[in-house]
C-alpha cells in the first residue's frame, strides 16, 4: 500500500465515521479558548473544563488577567498541572495580548508564539479553530497514532510530523483531521494499549496490521 493510498482511506474512513469532530475544550470566544489550551499542555481536557468556569468568570477578557496576580490566578488553577508556571504565563499572555494586539488574539503563526506560554502547537489550534486556516497542531496523540497508522515515517519531532501532515492532508480537510487524530489517540489508539480490535483503521494501518488479537 502506498502513502498515497493510505492517506485516502484514512481519510475517507474518518470522514463517513467521525464528521462532526471537533475541541473537547469548553470555550465561548478567542481568549477562552487561548487560555485553555495553554492549561490543557500535559493535562486533560476534561480536567481543564472543571477549572475554567470560574477562571472566566473571574476573568472574562485579556484586561481583567493582565492586571491579575500570578497568585491569584494560581488559586483557580491548582489542580491543573503545572499550576505556578502556567499562572505566570497566563498573566504574562494576557499584558501582551494588551500592549501589543489591542486585547485581540493574533491570526497569525509568528504573533501567537510571541505569547508567554504559546507554542506551536497551541498557535496552531488557535489558528485552526478559531481562524479556520489550515494548520496542523500536532500534541502528543496526534504524534503517535500518525505514525502508528502509517501516515508519517521517521518523524522525530512535532514539526516534523506538522510538515508530514500538512503535506498529504488536503488545506481544507486539516482543521477537522487534527480533531481526528486527537480523539482517535484518546479513546481508541490509546499509548500503552490501542484497541485494535474495535479499531475501523486496522485493516490499513501499519500498527494494526501487525497486531496480534
Amino acid at each position: 500500500m502506498t502513502k498515497i493510498e493510505r492517506y485516502k482511506l484514512v481519510i475517507e474512513w474518518f470522514k463517513k465515521n467521525m464528521p462532526l469532530a471537533e475541541t473537547e475544550l469548553a470555550y465561548e470566544n478567542s481568549f477562552q479558548l487561548l487560555v485553555a489550551v495553554i492549561l490543557s499542555a500535559q493535562c486533560t481536557d476534561k480536567r481543564v473544563n472543571l477549572v475554567t468556569p470560574k477562571l472566566f468568570e473571574r476573568f472574562p477578557e485579556a484586561l481583567s488577567l493582565g492586571v491579575a496576580s500570578p497568585d491569584e490566578v494560581f488559586t483557580y488553577i491548582r489542580s491543573i498541572s503545572y499550576p505556578n508556571n502556567k499562572a505566570k504565563h497566563l498573566v504574562g499572555m494576557a499584558k501582551m495580548l494588551i500592549s501589543d494586539f489591542n486585547g485581540l488574539v493574533p491570526d497569525s503563526i509568528e504573533d501567537l508564539i510571541k505569547l508567554p506560554g504559546v507554542g506551536r502547537k497551541t498557535a496552531n489550534v488557535i489558528l485552526s479553530v478559531v481562524y479556520d486556516q489550515p494548520a496542523m497542531a500536532v500534541d502528543t496523540h496526534v504524534f503517535r497514532v500518525s505514525a502508528r497508522i502509517g501516515l508519517t515515517t521517521g518523524a522525530k519531532t512535532p514539526l516534523q510530523t506538522e510538515l508530514q501532515l500538512v503535506k498529504n492532508i488536503p488545506n481544507n480537510l486539516l482543521s477537522i483531521a487534527h480533531h481526528w487524530l486527537i480523539l482517535h489517540g484518546r479513546y481508541i489508539c490509546l499509548a500503552r494499549k490501542p484497541k485494535c480490535i474495535s479499531c475501523g483503521l486496522q485493516s490499513f494501518c501499519k500498527f494494526g496490521l501487525r497486531s496480534k488479537f
